[in-house]
């Protein structure tokens, strides 16, 4: 059966070597912060191109706890989309500040820039909160704006924390996901481009005086020991297995990246001309987390693919600001139109670096017969 991602062929690559890292923390049993954590960390620091790179349990707590190293919560206002997943929001709660929602972009799915400043100028103005920080999302692997981010942040002097959590991998004018921003974020979940077996998460940092109170946070708000707590922290560390695992993943990383962007020019090659396919900016490179199309008749198209035995996801089936747990949030001004219209529209294939080319054929195909049959 076709799989819409394809671990068990990435695992079956590996799997000698994956087998004799695990094997290798369990014989020595540094099960917490062993020397993996930080070799992992040191590796993936290179191939992004930062200074600092600080692992922890999970991508959400990545999210969490630069705001907590901000002082960021009661009565701050903290600028992200709404056509993203739960945690890009959900933390900005859970530190006590408050979310507002922006809309996204039609083509790249990324951050509205133009109605970011406007919600800016609008919370101002209300003064009942005060703008502190932006947390754009590289949606399904595309580097969202960021010259024009920062470029707003420096003007209001916001915080930017980069949601990396789909796009390590991908670059954006020569710079990497998860090296924009003042920090930036990402999981390691199972499913992502560069994924552990279990939870994960990294945060990312030219700043050493940040790095050094991210880890103290991430370890119950150490100081000289775990026993010397000087802040109030969480736990969060990233297990040695776990790093294990990653290090042989980030090994094949890069050569996945090329595989997987031969799999997204196929897609877009066959299927332009009957429904909309993603977006390509200039000088930017998907790490394709996901890869998304749009039609209107979405939900007799997704029927026809899973008839024919093939796999696709709604993501995301409802905008975080139509979330029951968020629908009290503020919304910049003029609404958020393209994140209310996307989940009628937006279907995700099959996409990964061991899609085979008869596979991709055979997804191209069955969505091209479906779109001629519609239109007879």
């Amino acid at each position: 059966m076709m799989q819409f991602i394809d671990l068990g062929a990435q695992r079956e690559r590996i799997s000698s070597k994956l087998d004799a890292a695990i094997a290798k923390v369990v014989r020595e049993g540094k099960y917490i912060l062993g020397p993996e954590v930080a070799e992992f960390e040191k590796r993936l620091g290179a191939y992004l191109g930062v200074e600092h790179v600080v692992a922890c349990a999970n991508g959400t707590d990545a999210l969490q706890i630069p705001l907590m190293a901000r002082g960021i919560g009661p009565g701050d206002a903290v600028f992200c989309p709404s056509f993203t997943f739960a945690a890009t929001a959900e933390v900005v709660a859970l530190v006590g500040a408050e979310p507002v929602f922006i809309d996204v972009d039609a083509d790249t799915y990324n951050i509205n820039v133009e109605q970011l400043e406007a919600a800016i100028k609008a919370v101002l103005a209300e003064g009942r909160l005060q703008p502190k920080a932006i947390i754009p999302v590289d949606l399904f692997g595309l580097a969202a704006n960021y010259t024009s981010v920062s470029a707003i942040a420096d003007k209001y002097g916001l915080f930017v924390i980069e949601d990396a959590a789909q796009s390590i991998g991908g670059k954006r004018d020569n710079a990497m996901c998860g090296a924009f921003g003042h920090v930036g974020a990402t999981s390691f979940y199972p499913a992502k481009p560069l994924g552990c077996y279990g939870d994960g998460g990294a945060m990312f940092t030219n700043d050493a005086a940040l790095a050094d109170l991210l880890r103290s946070i991430l370890f119950h708000g150490k100081g000289e020991t775990q026993y010397d707590n000087v802040r109030v922290g969480m736990n969060s560390r990233l297990d040695t297995i776990q790093a294990a695992v990653l290090i042989e993943k980030l090994a094949i990383l890069e050569d996945e990246m090329e595989a997987r962007q031969i799999v997204a020019k196929r897609y877009a090659n066959g299927l332009k001309d009957v429904v909309k396919v993603a977006l390509m900016p200039e000088g930017s490179r998907s790490a394709w987390a996901q890869y998304a199309i749009e039609t209107e008749n979405r939900d007799a198209l997704k029927a026809h693919l899973q008839a024919n035995g093939i796999p696709s996801v709604i993501y995301y089936v409802k905008p975080l600001h139509l979330q029951e747990a968020y629908a009290h949030y503020m919304r910049a001004p003029g609404g958020l139109a393209v994140s209310e219209t996307l989940p009628k529209n937006i279907l995700c294939l099959p996409m990964h670096a061991y899609l085979s080319e008869a596979d991709q054929d055979r997804i191209i195909g069955t969505i091209r017969e479906f779109k001629t049959k519609s239109a007879a």
